[in-house]
C-alpha cells in the first residue's frame, strides 16, 4: 500500500486531516501516517512569512526526511478588524504556543469593545504536498464567519468555538465532524490537492 505523511504532530489535525482525505484513501489504496510515526524527523522551524510558506517548509522537510510524499498545512484566524491578525502567529497568540484557552481568551478581551457589525474574521489554511524530490503543490481554502463573545461548542479545537459561521447560527466547533470537514478551510484546501496528489502517487 503507498503510503504518506501528514507533516504534524497535532493529534487533533491527524485525526481531521485523515477524515478528509478518506475517500482518497479508500479509492487509490493510501496510507496515512503521522509524522510522529518517524523519530528521525526534527521539528520545522516555520519562519515564513505566510501560510503557504510555511506550509511548504514543514511538506518539503518532512518528505526529505522521510522519503515519502507528505502533506502540511498552515493554517489560522485571520480578524478584519486586526488587519488579518492573528494569522500565522494564530497557535502562540498569547506567548504560549498551542495554548487553545490562552489564545482565545486573550483575542477576546482585545476585542470586547468591538461591535459585532465589525467582527468579522476567517480561518484560512495554506495545504502544501510536497515530493522527496523538491516538487511542491499549494492549495488555499478559507472559511468565513463572525467572531462571538464568548466560545460555544465542544467538537474542535483552536479558535473554532468563537467562529460563528457565515449563514448559520453555530459556531465551528458546534458542527459534526463530517459538517466540520465538508466547509472548513482545512477541508477546502485538502480537496483541491487532491488531483494532485492522485498524479503524484500515479508517478510512484
Amino acid at each position: 500500500m503507498r503510503r504518506i505523511v501528514l507533516a504534524t504532530r497535532n493529534a487533533h489535525k491527524v485525526i481531521e486531516l485523515r477524515e478528509i482525505l478518506n475517500d482518497l484513501v479508500e479509492e487509490i489504496g493510501l496510507e496515512v501516517v503521522g509524522v510522529a510515526e518517524f523519530p528521525v524527523v526534527e521539528d520545522v522551524v516555520e519562519d515564513g512569512v505566510t501560510f503557504a510558506e510555511n506550509a511548504t517548509l514543514k511538506a518539503l522537510a518532512v518528505a526529505r526526511a522521510t522519503g515519502l510524499p507528505a502533506i502540511a498545512d498552515d493554517s489560522g484566524l485571520a480578524v478584519d478588524v486586526l488587519g488579518g491578525a492573528p494569522g500565522i502567529f494564530s497557535a502562540r497568540w498569547s506567548g504560549a504556543h498551542g495554548s487553545d484557552r490562552a489564545n482565545v481568551e486573550l483575542l477576546l478581551n482585545q476585542l470586547a469593545d468591538v461591535k459585532d457589525e465589525h467582527r468579522a474574521a476567517g480561518f484560512v489554511c495554506a495545504a502544501a504536498l510536497a515530493m522527496p524530490d523538491g516538487r511542491v503543490v499549494v492549495s488555499e481554502g478559507q472559511v468565513r464567519g463572525t467572531l462571538t463573545r464568548a466560545p460555544r461548542g465542544d467538537n474542535g479545537f483552536g479558535y473554532d468555538p468563537i467562529l460563528l459561521v457565515d449563514g448559520d447560527t453555530r459556531t465551528l466547533a458546534e458542527y459534526t465532524n463530517e459538517q466540520k470537514n465538508a466547509i472548513s478551510h482545512r477541508g477546502k484546501a485538502l480537496r483541491a490537492l487532491a488531483a494532485d496528489l492522485r498524479d503524484v502517487l500515479a508517478d510512484r
